[in-house]
């Protein structure tokens, strides 16, 4: 399992990467990003830069830069050679909604550093099967926020508790491409606790996940809390994988999903 951090500040990159965290998440997604998540609890990274490529991949020796680049535009091919020639290891897409989409991202690339496809359209979901037909696709992550918003749902973990996240996995399955899914708060935090979410990757054989903004919260306190955290997650994952045959990951998710009943609900009774 890989572990994924937001952050463009190299001093904080390598700290990062000292305790263990395995890619540094430089995000450079701006467009149409902020009208799409108006109004809601996410990470929107307006002080990131392309600038800060060069910087971070400069002090990572042992974490990867993972950078995610802006939806297809005019300006792509010039953004994505940027990223290349400044030392990232792996580009994300975000918000492609056809299979040319990704042919074209995939092409510019040209197997230069590894891809990553941010599926999170609706559009994209429908058409996963051509999708998937593309040649030199690495990796895939799941985005459970705004697939949920493309799909209209009132609460991202519905993807999860509705089968949508494993009938995205049952389609990836058949070929040679990592996956991974939404982000993941501490073990004992989070609406749907980091430890049930934890579970679930290890269920459907996830390889990737994104320490989400309860994280962030322990960091405004203190590197060791953070530092804690993390090492009781990764700690946690590997007793998970080792003792997966004991584990009644069912009743897990029959708890996640009486948990996002009863959150619906409070939502809807604010209505």
């Amino acid at each position: 399992m890989k572990f994924l951090k937001i952050e463009n500040n190299p001093e904080k990159a390598i700290l990062f990467q000292n305790i263990g965290i395995d890619r540094i998440f430089l995000d450079l997604e701006i467009l149409g990003k902020k009208e799409r998540q108006k109004g809601l609890d996410t990470i929107i990274s307006e002080s990131h830069s392309i600038n800060d490529v060069k910087k971070l991949s400069s002090v990572l020796t042992t974490s990867e830069l993972l950078v995610r680049i802006n939806p297809l535009n005019r300006n792509s091919e010039s953004e994505i050679e940027k990223c290349i020639n400044d030392g990232a290891d792996v580009l994300m897409l975000p918000m492609f909604k056809t299979k040319k989409e990704v042919q074209i991202f995939i092409n510019i690339v040209n197997k230069r550093v590894k891809t990553c496809l941010l599926l999170e359209t609706s559009q994209a979901l429908c058409r996963i099967d051509d999708i998937l037909s593309v040649d030199g696709i690495d990796e895939i992550h799941i985005g459970l926020n705004d697939l949920h918003l493309s799909m209209g749902l009132d609460f991202m973990f519905e993807l999860l508790s509705g089968g949508i996240v494993e009938y995205i996995i049952k389609k990836i399955s058949p070929f040679d491409i990592k996956f991974g899914f939404g982000g993941i708060a501490p073990l004992d935090k989070g609406l749907i606790s980091g430890e049930m979410i934890l579970k679930e990757h290890v269920r459907l054989n996830s390889s990737s996940v994104i320490l989400s903004r309860p994280f962030d919260a322990l960091l405004d306190n203190d590197l060791l809390s953070f530092e804690d955290s993390f090492i009781k997650l990764k700690n946690k994952h590997s007793f998970l994988i080792k003792n997966r045959s004991k584990i009644d990951f069912n009743n897990n998710m029959i708890i996640i999903k009486k948990n996002i009943e009863k959150i619906l609900k409070q939502q809807n009774n604010k209505i």
